[in-house]
């Protein structure tokens, strides 16, 4: 019987949940991570061997949270727009991301959709599309943001269900305090559908209406919510509070200051905090490049995109890894401790934690090799495909 080809990353410095080892070998077998080794092993079998250089091997970035990247945005009309974006998350090391809506017409929002599907059929090619992040409609049109509140509307089940009929929807985006936002909390959940609380005007007593019926979701935390008050803690303190939220956070340390990244990683559980992008289709441009996001204009200036009438922060143009590596800097809170929020925390939550965000024995292998210099991706894998 013949043996099984496998590919074999060696000199790898592995971190992932829990784990630090250098000089490691991560074995590959069908996709999946097979062992993982101190030092060399046999190469005997083998019909692969990368040298990750003892450069960071780690999960692959799953970003829950993210519009588009190199001037494509998920609710382009343009079929190919996804394809293009998928290829650009893939190249920041994403191995696994939501494509997050923008605030627009029912018919655009089929549209995203029916190119989603389009991009899996044809075997998802880049990185893995196993949903859509509905960021909108359905939020305070007074915490719009850079969304444009021409599209505004009330929380509608029916409007998820049908796009979900032609792609799933994963999670849903929305302010808690609109009229049934507690029972659309539960209607979600029902439905297999994570909703979050986001663009908020939302009290403590909002959100535990909404708690009770299942939300555990919270979208950019700090940015286009209830600030924290003495005589009323907003969606800000709830996200202190209550510990069971799994919090999203831009770590651009434009979107929150660096004192604020180091309150909420210190004062958190990590388990419950998910690194996300948050990134437009500026991302990866350079200064001066402007663009229309929902019919608003925004414009990309000193690495940040800002509307151009108002100035309202519209986005970002962070790469998973570089919030990772902001966060290490300003808390010195371990990498292997910290990676579980570039990945498991959002496997788990999604349903995924038994075979993506880990390099352990049994899981996919869906891998990124960090540059530690740069924190630029070297190489990627998805199902153990080096596709980078």
């Amino acid at each position: 019987m013949a043996l099984m080809q496998k590919t074999l990353i060696v000199n790898a410095h592995v971190i992932s949940p829990g784990v630090d080892i250098e000089n490691a070998t991560v074995s590959i077998e069908n996709g999946r991570i097979s062992k993982v080794s101190k030092g060399e092993v046999s190469r005997k079998g083998a019909g692969t061997v990368v040298d990750a250089g003892g450069k960071y091997l780690m999960p692959g970035f799953i970003d829950v949270h993210t519009h588009g990247a190199a001037t494509f945005d998920f609710c382009d009309a343009d079929p190919q727009a996804i394809f293009e974006f998928a290829k650009a998350k893939l190249a920041e090391g994403v191995t696994t991301f939501l494509p997050t809506t923008l605030t627009v017409s029912h018919e655009e929002l089929l549209a995203s959709a029916r190119n989603l599907k389009a991009y899996a059929d044809a075997g998802m090619p880049y990185a893995k599309t196993p949903g859509i992040h509905l960021e909108g409609p359905f939020i305070n049109v007074k915490c719009c943001g850079a969304q444009n509140p021409a599209f505004v509307r009330k929380p509608d089940i029916k409007e998820v269900r049908e796009i979900a009929r032609t792609y799933p929807v994963k999670l849903v985006s929305y302010a808690v305090e609109t009229e049934g936002g507690a029972a659309f909390a539960a209607q979600c959940f029902k439905a297999g559908i994570v909703p979050s609380v986001g663009h908020t005007a939302a009290k403590m007593k909002d959100l535990a209406a909404a708690y009770k019926k299942g939300l555990r979701h919270m979208t950019h935390f700090c940015n286009q919510m209830t600030p924290l008050h003495h005589r009323e803690i907003g969606m800000v303190g709830a996200g202190f509070l209550v510990e069971d939220l799994n919090t999203e956070v831009i770590c651009d340390k434009i979107h929150l200051c660096p004192d604020m990244l180091r309150l909420v990683f210190t004062r958190r559980s990590l388990e419950h905090i998910q690194i996300i992008t948050d990134s437009l289709r500026c991302s990866h441009c350079k200064d001066g490049y402007s663009f229309t996001m929902g019919g608003l204009e925004v414009r990309l200036e000193n690495g940040e995109a800002r509307l151009v009438k108002g100035g309202n922060l519209a986005g970002s143009t962070l790469w998973m890894g570089n919030g990772l590596k902001n966060v290490h800097e300003v808390t010195g809170i371990a990498l292997k401790d910290l990676v579980r929020t570039t990945s498991w925390n959002q496997a788990i939550e999604l349903g995924w934690g038994a075979e993506l965000g880990k390099i352990e024995k049994g899981f996919a292998a869906d891998l990124v090799i960090i540059d530690k210099k740069t924190w630029k991706p070297a190489a990627v894998f998805i199902d153990g495909e080096q596709r980078v």
